[in-house]
C-alpha cells in the first residue's frame, strides 16, 4: 500500500549539512578555477553559436536512439527548457510538466513522489521514467538542479523502451561540463530556504576532461499544515574526450528527502465531493507520526565511438535504487462510522465526513533498476534511397523488495475537525521479502528511409522477451509470466518544403499489468502485461523562431479495474478496452522580438467499452477532462534594460471523480504572474526572479484518480509566491 504518507520534522535545527554545501561548492568552483588557470598558454579559440536559452527546442532524443530534430520526429513530444523550468522555479516534475496540457498529476501527494496521466492513461514508475535515456524507478521525485531540459513523449514508446505505458515517457536530460560558477538562493512566502551551486569547468593537458557539480540543500515549508520536510541533492558529471572518435559520459546524482505525506480526500458516502475542504488542511494528523524518507541514486553512462564520419557505436548503462521508509498516518474508508455498516468495503468518506485512520508502516521499501544498452547507427544508401539506421539490444531488470506492510485501524475522525491522537501500533515489522523479479530483453532496429526531399517513412520495431515472477511472503511464487512479443512502429513524413512536417504513425506497445488493491478478492494480485496500439497524425512547423505543432491521436489499451462484485466486495481484473481519442496544439517560441511564449491545448475524449460493468461506460474515463489547456509568456519590457514580466495560465475542465461518472469536479482557470531582471553586481551577472502562482487563491481539485483502487481528491496549492537570486561568478 504505497499510497500512505509523511512529512518531515517540524521545528527542528536547519541540519549542518546546508553549510557543507555550500563549502563543497565554492571548493570545486576555486579547484576548477586553480585547473583552467594552471595551463596559461592556451592557444586562443574562437566560439560561435545561437542562444539556445528560450523556451523553443529543436531537438530531443526521447523520441529515438539519440538526438533528432523535433521536426523530422514522427511523434508528438513537449520539451520543456532549463529557461522555463528557471523562470518557473520549478522544483518538482508537476511543476514542469503543468506546461504540457495532455498531462494531468495521477496521485501526486504533497510529501510523496509524484505520477501523472497523460493523454488519459497514467504513467507507470516501473518503467515511464527515464535520465539520459535510460530507465529509472519513478518512486521519487528527481531533483532538477543538473537537468538541461525535460522531454515527453506523448503516447507509445515501445520501440524505445520496451515495457511502457500508453501515455507517454518523460526523459529527464542532464547538463554537460561548462565553464560555469553560480549560486541560486530562494525563498517563498511560507518561510521555505534553499540554496544551490552549479559549478563546473575543464581540465587536462587538452582539455579534455569536463567536470559539473550541483548541489542544493532545500527547507521545505509546505502549504500542508504540519508537513514540512528538508531535501538534500548532490550530482556530478563526467566527460571524458578520449579521443576525437571517443567519448565518455558518467553521471551520479543522489537525493534524500523527508517530509509527512498528506493523505488525499475521499467522496463522501462515494456520490459526492467534500464540502468545505481547505488544502491547508492535514487529514489523519498524529503528532507522532514519522516523514516519509526517500533516498534516490542514479548512475548513468555512456561510451560512444565513432567507426567513421557515418557509423557510430554507444554502450550505456545505468543503475536506479530508491529507498523509502514510509511510517504513515493515512485517511481511509469509514468502518467506524455507523452510516458505513452496511457496507461490505465502504472505501470512502462516510455522507457526514467520518473516516478512519490507519497506522501505516512500510519501511525499507526498496525498488531498483538495471539497464544495459548496446547501438550501432550510421548512414547509407540503397541506390536512390537513404537509410539512417540504427540497430541494438537492451537488458533490463527491475526488483521490488519490501516487507509485508502494517496498516492498523487505529481510530475514526471528521474532516470539519483535528482528530484525536491515538494510541499508535507497537508491534513488530514483518520481515523484507523479493516481492517482484522482473526481467526483459530487446533486440530493436530503426530504419529512416528517405526517398527524396519530401518523403520518407521511419520502420521499426522491438522484440521484446519478458520474464517476470511475482512471490508472497513466504517467498513462494504467484505468478510467472513469459512472454515474447514484437512492438512494430510505422511512420510516413512527408515535407512539402524545408520547414513544414506532416506525419502519420502506427506503434504498438506492452504494457506491465496493475496490482490488485489490498481490499479485492485477489489482493496485491499483479495481473499479466497487457497490449496497446496507437494511431497518430501529426503536422509541425517552425516559422520564424516559433515552433508550432499539432497531432490527432487514437490509443486503445485493455481496461484493468476493479470489477464491484455482487455481494458487495471487489475483484481487480482485466475486461474490456478503454479507448482515448484527443486533439493536441502547442505553440513553442518568440511570438515577437519581446515576447516568447509556451502554450498548449489537449481536447481527449476517454471511454470505456466491453467491460461488463455498464455503469463504467457511455462517459468520460476518471480523472480525464475533455479539454485542458497551458500557457505561459515573458515579454522583455522595452523601456527597463533587463527586466522581464512572466505570466501564465492553467485550464481545466471538469473531471469525472468516480468511475461511475456520477461526481464532478469543477472547472477552473489557474493565474500565475512574475518577473525577472537581469543585471551585474559589483561585475557578476545577477538574475532575480519572483513568481506569484495561482494569484487570485483559486480553491480547486487538481486531481480527482485512482490510486491502487481507491480513488482519491486532492485540492490545488493556494497562492504561492517565490523570490529567487541567481550569481554567476
Amino acid at each position: 500500500m504505497d499510497m500512505l504518507y509523511r512529512t518531515p520534522r517540524q521545528g527542528a535545527p536547519a541540519p549542518r549539512f546546508t553549510l557543507n554545501l555550500l563549502t563543497l561548492g565554492l571548493l570545486l568552483a576555486n579547484t576548477v578555477h586553480t585547473a583552467q588557470a594552471a595551463d596559461t598558454e592556451l592557444p586562443a579559440v574562437t566560439v560561435t553559436g545561437e542562444d539556445t536559452s528560450g523556451y523553443q527546442v529543436s531537438s530531443a532524443s526521447v523520441g529515438g536512439f539519440d538526438a533528432a530534430p523535433l521536426l523530422d520526429t514522427p511523434a508528438s513530444i513537449s520539451v520543456i527548457s532549463d529557461a522555463l523550468i528557471k523562470d518557473q522555479q520549478a522544483r518538482l516534475l508537476s511543476e514542469v510538466l503543468k506546461n504540457d496540457a495532455s498531462v494531468g498529476e495521477s496521485y501526486a501527494p504533497v510529501g510523496y513522489y509524484e505520477n501523472f496521466v497523460v493523454r488519459g492513461f497514467s504513467l507507470n514508475s516501473a518503467s515511464s521514467y527515464k535520465i539520459n535515456g535510460r530507465t529509472i524507478t519513478g518512486e521519487q521525485n528527481v531533483g532538477l538542479e543538473n537537468k538541461q531540459q525535460v522531454e515527453l513523449l506523448k503516447g507509445l514508446s515501445g520501440l524505445q523502451s520496451g515495457v511502457s505505458e500508453p501515455g507517454g515517457l518523460v526523459n529527464y536530460v542532464t547538463k554537460r561540463p561548462a565553464n560555469v560558477r553560480s549560486v541560486t538562493v530562494s525563498t517563498d512566502d511560507r518561510g521555505s530556504g534553499y540554496l544551490a551551486t552549479d559549478v563546473g569547468g575543464f581540465f587536462g593537458s587538452e582539455q579534455q576532461f569536463g567536470l559539473r557539480a550541483n548541489v542544493a540543500h532545500e527547507d521545505l515549508h509546505s502549504y500542508v499544515e504540519h508537513t514540512n520536510g528538508q531535501r538534500d541533492f548532490a550530482s556530478l558529471a563526467f566527460d571524458w574526450n578520449i579521443s576525437p572518435d571517443a567519448l565518455l559520459q558518467l553521471d551520479v546524482e543522489y537525493q534524500t528527502k523527508e517530509q509527512r505525506s498528506a493523505p488525499g480526500y475521499q467522496l463522501l458516502g462515494g456520490t459526492s465531493l467534500p464540502h468545505h475542504a481547505s488544502p491547508k488542511q492535514l487529514l489523519a494528523h498524529q503528532s507522532g507520526s514519522k516523514p516519509v524518507t526517500n533516498d534516490a541514486l542514479n548512475l548513468n553512462g555512456n561510451f560512444e565511438y565513432r567507426f567513421s564520419d557515418t557509423w557510430k557505436g554507444n554502450l550505456s548503462a545505468s543503475r536506479s535504487r530508491v529507498v523509502i521508509d514510509d511510517y504513515s498516518s493515512f485517511a481511509w474508508g469509514c468502518y467506524g462510522s455507523a452510516s458505513c455498516a452496511g457496507a461490505a468495503v465502504p472505501n470512502y468518506f462516510s455522507p457526514e465526513g467520518d473516516y478512519d485512520i490507519y497506522d501505516f508502516r512500510s519501511p525499507d521499501d526498496t525498488r531498483r533498476n538495471d539497464e544495459v544498452q548496446a547501438t550501432l547507427s550510421g548512414n547509407f544508401n540503397t541506390g536512390s534511397l537513404g537509410h539512417e539506421l540504427t540497430v541494438g539490444t537492451s537488458a533490463f531488470r527491475r526488483v521490488v523488495d519490501q516487507r509485508e506492510p502494517i496498516n492498523v485501524m487505529i481510530g475514526s475522525a471528521n474532516i470539519d475537525s483535528e482528530p484525536a491522537d491515538f494510541p499508535r501500533y507497537d508491534g513488530p515489522l514483518n520481515d523484507s521479502y523479493r516481492r517482484l523479479d522482473s526481467r526483459q530483453y530487446g533486440l530493436f532496429f530503426n530504419d529512416r528511409i528517405s526517398f527524396n526531399e519530401q518523403w520518407q517513412t521511419v520502420l521499426g520495431g522491438r522484440e521484446v522477451r519478458l520474464d517476470e515472477e511475482t512471490f508472497d511472503s513466504q517467498g513462494d511464487t504467484t505468478r510467472h509470466t513469459q512472454r515474447y512479443v514484437f512492438l512494430p512502429q510505422a511512420a510516413l513524413i512527408y515535407k512539402p518544403v524545408q520547414n513544414l512536417s506532416l506525419y502519420t504513425r502506427y506503434s504498438k506497445g506492452l504494457s506491465l499489468g496493475g496490482e490488485a488493491a489490498w481490499f479485492t478478492t485477489n489482493a496485491f494480485e499483479i495481473l499479466a502485461p497487457t497490449v496497446s496500439r496507437q494511431i497518430e497524425a501529426g503536422i509541425k512547423y517552425d516559422w520564424q523562431r516559433i515552433s508550432l505543432a499539432a497531432a490527432l491521436f487514437q490509443i486503445r489499451q485493455a481496461y484493468q479495474y476493479s470489477r464491484p462484485n455482487e455481494d458487495g466486495t471487489f475483484t481487480f481484473t482485466q475486461q474490456g478496452e478503454q479507448k482515448n481519442t484527443g486533439l493536441e496544439l502547442s505553440a513553442n517560441g518568440w511570438v515577437s522580438e519581446r515576447l516568447q511564449i509556451s502554450a498548449s491545448v489537449a481536447a481527449i475524449r476517454a471511454r470505456v467499452s466491453d467491460s461488463g460493468t455498464p455503469a463504467y461506460e457511455g462517459h468520460q474515463a476518471i480523472n480525464v477532462p475533455t479539454l485542458r489547456a497551458s500557457l505561459s509568456g515573458d515579454y522583455a519590457l522595452p523601456w527597463f534594460d533587463g527586466l522581464a514580466l512572466l505570466g501564465g495560465v492553467q485550464y481545466s475542465g471538469s473531471k469525472y471523480a468516480n468511475r461511475q461518472g456520477e461526481v464532478q469536479t469543477g472547472a477552473y482557470a489557474i493565474f500565475n504572474v512574475g518577473s525577472r531582471y537581469s543585471t551585474r553586481i559589483d561585475g557578476y551577472d545577477t538574475v532575480f526572479r519572483l513568481t506569484v502562482d495561482n494569484l487570485f487563491d483559486k480553491r480547486y481539485w487538481r486531481d480527482a484518480g485512482e490510486y491502487l483502487g481507491d480513488g482519491y481528491l486532492f485540492q490545488g496549492a493556494p497562492l504561492t509566491a517565490r523570490l529567487s537570486a541567481s550569481i554567476n561568478f
